[in-house]
């Protein structure tokens, strides 16, 4: 069943990630465009790489699930399949670590029972917190950044997901196990 739910939620991303990087290109284009033409529209800059961060995230944490990640295998490779098994496991148990790391520093930089706690006002957040991550607005689109930021929390849920599915397969069902 986690499997499943991970390879549902990679597809979702992969879905998203090509969708962002058809944006990315549109964004480029419209960019060179307006400047040819002596008329450049300077939000669109900002948000193309906003677009792309947002790309880059949801396609590292699909990459997660389909094991397509950069990766030396050097050392697995040359073992035999009980000893690629366990540095496979080792490689799991990091990557699951790393991705429950990255909820903990998310719901430490958000604080979202804080924010609650405060009746969703940030002004009296920012006071009782001394955190501004809701008041920061991005340089040309006039935004909150926190909005473009949100992409930490898919991509630290969706890694502890697929690391999570990793972890607790069966060894053998590894590929290239």
């Amino acid at each position: 069943m986690l499997y499943r739910l991970s390879a549902a939620w990679a597809k979702i991303e992969l879905g998203c990630a090509a969708f962002l990087a058809l944006g990315v290109t549109v964004l480029i284009l419209l960019n060179v465009v307006t400047r040819t033409a002596g008329n450049a529209l300077f939000w669109v800059d900002e948000l193309a790489i906003y677009t792309m961060a947002w790309m880059t995230f949801l396609g590292a944490s699909a990459s997660l699930h389909y094991r397509t990640a950069v990766a030396i295998t050097l050392l697995p490779d040359a073992l035999p399949p009980r000893a690629r098994a366990v540095i496979l496991k080792t490689v799991d148990a990091m990557v699951f670590a790393f991705a429950l790391m990255m909820v903990w520093f998310c719901w430490r930089w958000f604080m979202p029972l804080e924010l609650f706690r405060a009746g969703l006002d940030t002004i009296a957040f920012q006071g009782t917190t001394f955190n501004f991550i809701y008041a920061e607005p991005t340089s040309t689109l006039g935004v909150p950044k926190y909005l473009f930021w949100l992409v930490m929390w898919l991509f630290a849920l969706g890694a502890t997901l697929h690391s999570a599915m990793h972890l607790l397969r069966p060894p053998l069902s590894e590929p290239g196990a």
